[in-house]
């Protein structure tokens, strides 16, 4: 499992988890084949078991000294699916391929088969960041030079973005959690990677706000003073949309925390007051829910 899912399972923050593991090497993280981090049921025994002993009045250090030798041989796990090891590679390349062939074929029948499997087989998480990321990149790179056409990609867009969006459920309902706003800018159609950010923020704990695509700035600026969110994200793949909104984009930064998604340079973005959001989605969603507000 991710980190996110680690931390939904135990409790325990993100950040206090990569702690234990640099100060007392409590969780031994090994690597996906797309270079994440990924935790096992082991870790997770140990996480608990460290935050058991912390409550009955051990130091953290101790805990997770004892919590280590506790566990040090656990039961078989009952986990919801494979780790990060051959099956797990094995997995999602072929779950890779089943999705591409049927949505190739506007198989959708095929197409939400494929879904139902990697849903039911990894974490969300895992899903997301190992399965459809790399395959909505693969489907824009070729849709780019002519190997799908117009017809397969929309077809293939639309009913991934229709699974994701049954997925985020009601992701805005709930109270205490911080709000995080998601818009394209105007003009941009592409919500795809938002709708994942708004996944993997709500499973933080986050209420997400998502107003999709082509979205007027004044609009925005009318949501962020109704919602006072902790973040708006805003996305394009157009830098001519950046620049043409650079304006608008500090007015809005101005009076909120704004996060951009966008193919230019960060310093571009840094000096409308705006943060940029660059690299791989789950890594993005982690940044924003780590770093402290800068909300005025």
């Amino acid at each position: 499992m991710r980190i996110g899912e680690l931390s939904r399972r135990t409790g325990v923050s993100p950040e206090l988890l990569r702690a234990w593991e640099q100060r007392y090497d409590l969780i031994r993280p090994t690597r996906s084949p797309g270079g994440f981090r990924l935790y096992s049921p082991a870790d997770e025994r140990r996480v608990r078991r460290t935050t058991e002993l912390i409550a009955e009045g051990l130091s953290a250090a101790e805990a997770a000294r004892l919590a280590a030798a506790d566990t040090a041989e656990p039961a078989p796990d009952p986990g919801p699916g494979p780790g990060p090891g051959p099956e797990a590679r094995t997995l999602v390349a072929d779950l890779r391929a089943e999705l591409r062939a049927a949505t190739d074929g506007y198989d959708a029948a095929g197409a939400h088969a494929a879904l139902d499997r990697l849903f039911g087989s990894v974490s969300v998480e895992f899903a997301l960041s190992e399965v459809l990321v790399p395959y909505l990149r693969d489907l824009g790179d070729r849709w780019a030079d002519g190997r799908v056409t117009v017809a397969q990609e929309h077809f293939a867009a639309n009913l991934v973005r229709g699974r994701l969006l049954g997925i985020a459920g009601d992701w805005g309902a709930g109270s205490g959690g911080p709000v995080a706003v998601l818009a394209c800018m105007p003009r941009e159609h592409h919500d795809l990677g938002l709708v994942i950010l708004g996944i993997l923020l709500s499973r933080r704990g986050w209420r997400v706000m998502f107003l999709g695509a082509d979205t007027p700035f004044d609009t925005l600026a009318a949501a962020a003073r109704t919602l006072d969110p902790e973040v708006t994200v805003l996305g394009t793949f157009d830098e001519r949309v950046f620049t043409r909104h650079a304006e608008d984009l500090a007015e809005l930064a101005a009076t909120t925390r704004v996060g951009v998604v966008a193919p230019v340079d960060p310093a571009a973005v840094t000096a409308t007051g705006a943060e940029p959001l660059s690299g791989e989605i789950a890594e993005v969603a982690a940044l924003l829910a780590a770093r402290p507000s800068t909300r005025r």
